[in-house]
């Protein structure tokens, strides 16, 4: 099957598979005489294990080492549990990170007035030069305080 079709059946545009196999990820496929590109069953499997994968947000390192391991039915599940795992480990740091930034917004749409008056903490908060996310606990990932909910930031230039 062509391109089109293979992208059709996997559900990968054909854009991703053309990057899949520019990255090395999925081989690069067959050609007709004239050029086009010809996929195998067995590859349209391939492209549906890459999406399944991307959908549940491995990166391209960890799917070209699921697919060794898939590849591989000597494998141990301990490995492709242990991948997984360290997975669900970045997923929860990752959720730690945006419910921060979705606490630090609650509190500055909450400290908005939202009305004709141009002071915005929103605004002030953006353009401080301290971070706007503070992870709990307070202190911002890359170890700097940051705007916490329940705590105002103090401008100097106030009178």
């Amino acid at each position: 099957m062509n391109i089109g079709q293979a992208a059709k059946a996997s559900g990968v545009s054909a854009k991703m598979i053309r990057h899949y196999e520019s990255v090395g990820l999925f081989p690069e496929a067959t050609r007709t005489e004239s050029g086009y590109r010809q996929y195998t069953g067995n590859e349209v499997s391939t492209l549906r294990f890459i999406r399944q994968s991307r959908d549940l947000g491995f990166s391209i390192e960890q799917i070209r080492e699921l697919l060794g391991l898939w590849q591989n039915r000597r494998r141990s599940s301990r490995q492709v549990r242990a991948l997984a795992q360290a997975h669900i480990e970045e997923l929860d740091a990752k959720l730690k990170e945006l419910q921060a930034m979705k606490a630090t917004l609650e509190h500055l749409v909450h400290c908005c007035h939202g009305d004709d008056r141009p002071d915005c903490p929103i605004i002030e908060s953006l353009e401080s030069a301290q971070p706007v996310v503070a992870e709990r606990g307070g202190h911002h990932a890359h170890g700097h305080a940051g705007l916490q909910p329940g705590r105002r930031r103090s401008r100097s230039h106030e009178g």
